[in-house]
């Protein structure tokens, strides 16, 4: 989740600036960038639970110690909660899980040598600590009130509001972790090929990386339960947003959406305040309860987008949010899957080739019917993993065409290959898992600590 936007603080006086907004995000193709993002759940190597943010061993300890590398700190109220270095930073998610952030980058190698940088940083610390980290998309073994609290304040009045609007929102708050990636778009008509692509391919992306059967120690029946709790945490911000499939589909199209999204907070002289419930366009007449007579900026409409959770999310950029959290090359073939699809312009056409005929009942019936069955569930006479392999050539092809190679001459192409595993083997790694835990580990979670630890 963000923090305060870096946007300027420019006065709204036109509804045409908030479109204007999201336009100035378009680039020319030399100009594309690849930002990604993960989450890991944090636990103390003698007892596997959750880090609280105090202590000697707690988050706050964790976030200092990764300082050394260069990291600068970033305090809300005197408390450590996020460090920037050049373009990227590490902050905190309401439990404490540690997100990186990373930098605009110019292909995959880049990315995976900044998340492999990351991840040996985090080692380095948290072993010091007594901690490990680990990659998955729901917190296998505690409780929600074993979690801990992190001190920021847009999550004390996210955490107040959540149960007002659905039963799992606190759960994806403390419980859940995700890798996704942000890509960028050359124009409106671009950005909404890409937009209808991967918001139709989403489910797909969600089967392939579903990693999360596990609640409380015990399997949960879903391969991506993380998935699941987005089908119940607040109607108002989640879901496939069907307007994007609908002629004429832009830019104003998506601000009025954001206009209709509920509020969270107003973000003033490094307080955040209450506006959960409330209404940006009657902030936008200055008639916002919570700040009577006030008109809203720039800086707020950028803070206000942060609070809206669909599949697909749009900025100056399209973030792609449907997959859980894993392991290092699963870090890596995320951002692939998706440059391979929407960053080239065969590859781009031959995706919405695939997906262009899905009519909304069976977008629905994806979103909803993957995260119990994944690779496995029917459609159109076959499965999820007919629709995997397919994409996965598609991205492949866009990734090989895209020419960009590593030292060794191998293309993009290659962090694909634990995603083909999967679609081949038509196996998950939820249910890979789900094997070790009724086989080896003898119906015990606590093996999954030690052995998928980064």
């Amino acid at each position: 989740m963000s923090g305060p936007s870096n946007v300027k603080e420019q006065p709204i006086t036109d509804l045409r600036q908030l479109v204007e907004f999201h336009a100035s995000g378009a680039r020319p193709r030399e100009q594309w960038a690849i930002g990604t993002e993960h989450e890991k759940f944090g636990f103390r190597l003698d007892d596997l639970r959750p880090p609280t943010y105090e202590g000697e061993r707690g988050i706050e300890a964790m976030l200092r110690g990764l300082t050394r590398f260069g990291w600068q700190p970033v305090e809300e109220k005197g408390k450590l909660i996020a460090l920037l270095r050049d373009s990227a930073s590490v902050t905190l998610e309401p439990a404490g899980q540690l997100e990186l952030s990373g930098a605009p980058l110019e292909n995959i190698h880049d990315t995976c040598c900044e998340t492999s940088l990351h991840l040996k940083e985090v080692k380095t610390v948290a072993e010091e600590l007594g901690l490990g980290f680990l990659g998955m998309g729901f917190q296998p073994k505690w409780r929600r009130d074993e979690m801990p609290w992190m001190p920021k304040g847009r999550y004390k009045i996210m955490r107040e509001y959540m149960p007002k609007r659905g039963n799992l929102g606190l759960d994806m708050m403390t419980r859940t972790c995700t890798v996704q990636v942000n890509l960028d778009f050359a124009n409106e008509a671009h950005m909404a090929k890409q937009f209808r692509v991967s918001l139709a391919l989403q489910p797909i992306a969600t089967a392939l990386f579903a990693d999360s059967p596990f609640t409380e120690g015990k399997p949960n029946g879903f391969q991506s339960f993380r998935s699941n709790i987005w089908t119940d945490t607040d109607p108002d911000r989640t879901g496939m947003l069907d307007f994007v499939f609908d002629e004429g589909f832009g830019f104003e199209r998506y601000v009025d959406y954001l206009l209709d999204v509920p509020m969270y907070f107003v973000y003033r002289n490094g307080e955040y305040i209450d506006a959960s419930g409330q209404s940006f366009r009657d902030f936008l007449k200055g008639k916002l309860p919570a700040l009577p007579g006030a008109l809203p900026t720039l800086k707020d409409w950028a803070d206000h987008m942060t609070t809206a959770f669909p599949e697909v999310r749009l900025k100056k950029y399209l973030e792609m949010r449907g997959a859980d959290g894993g392991p290092w090359n699963r870090l890596c073939a995320l951002p692939a899957f998706w440059v391979g699809l929407l960053y080239d312009d065969a590859a781009l056409d031959a995706a919405w080739d695939l997906v262009k005929d899905f009519s909304m009942e069976e977008r629905h019936a994806l979103r909803d019917g993957v995260p119990r069955h994944a690779l496995k569930l029917p459609f159109r006479g076959a499965t999820v993993r007919e629709l995997a392999l397919e994409a996965l050539k598609i991205s492949g092809q866009g990734l090989a065409r895209r020419n960009r190679l590593n030292r060794t001459g191998a293309s993009e192409a290659v962090f694909l290959e634990p995603l083909i595993e999967f679609a081949l083997a038509n196996e998950t790694p939820a249910e890979r898992k789900l094997k070790l835990f009724h086989g080896e580990w003898g119906g015990s979670i606590d093996p999954l600590f030690r052995e998928f630890a980064y």
